[in-house]
């Protein structure tokens, strides 16, 4: 993960609050706090070839986050089939860096990717520990990009200044699972009860349209009895 020195940085604040928001979903064999002296810069760091997993976030925000395990959380997290399925550390761990991204507003989280500590460049960042019986079982940090968060459509509008007045534009948004397609006839033959099949496997990622426009892909879940779709991926623009 590379950053720039124009980059915008984080404050320690809202990485406090990141790490806070994650502290209870990072799987670990003690319950995680942040270190209520926190200043950026944690007395202990992590080695730099301790695990670690991190993403990149984009929408009211952008950056990456970056979450550090120490040896302990590690092993305990690999030996625990419950806690880490298949082997997985950034499934695992996905749930913790979205909460930690959310804290900063309405977030998009790309794909996780595990990493280590050293080569997360955290050294220009501030990092708060999560301590388990007062003792670094894990670190998190905000980690600039280089990315200001305002999409490329800015910089044809004349930047930032454009961009603030599409804020109130209404867009339609659509889920796509599938498609297929028949005749006339078949179509005239539709009734209640049966069953079209669509073009794509079970368990397959929906699409998220804008205005009929592919942005993202992700996985269809229930939030309070509601059909919701979980971003798993930001569909990038078509270069040509």
């Amino acid at each position: 993960m590379s950053t720039t020195t124009d980059a915008p940085v984080f404050a320690l604040d809202e990485v406090v609050a990141a790490a806070a928001a994650s502290a209870g979903l990072v799987p670990a064999p003690a319950a995680l706090v942040v270190d209520p002296a926190a200043d950026g810069a944690p007395s202990t760091w992590p080695d730099p070839s301790a695990p670690a997993v991190t993403a990149t976030f984009s929408g009211a925000r952008s950056g990456a986050v970056v979450l550090v395990l120490d040896g302990a959380t590690s092993a305990a997290l690999q030996a625990d089939p419950a806690g880490m399925a298949d082997g997985d550390l950034a499934e695992a761990l996905r749930p913790a860096l979205e909460a930690a991204a959310g804290t900063l507003g309405p977030v998009a989280l790309g794909p996780v990717r595990a990493t280590t500590a050293g080569e997360a460049e955290l050294a220009a960042a501030p990092v708060v520990a999560l301590l388990a019986a007062g003792r670094p079982g894990a670190w998190v940090s905000l980690v600039a990009t280089g990315d200001t968060g305002a999409p490329a459509a800015a910089t044809a509008l004349g930047g930032a200044a454009g961009l603030h007045l599409l804020r109130d534009v209404e867009m339609t948004l659509s889920v796509e699972i599938g498609r297929a397609r028949m005749t006339v006839r078949e179509l005239l033959t539709l009734a209640p009860g049966r069953v079209v099949e669509l073009d794509r496997a079970a368990g397959a990622p929906a699409d998220l349209l804008v205005n009929g426009r592919l942005v993202a892909r992700g996985e269809v879940v229930v939030v309070d009895e509601d059909f919701g779709l979980r971003i798993t991926e930001i569909v990038g623009a078509d270069p040509s």
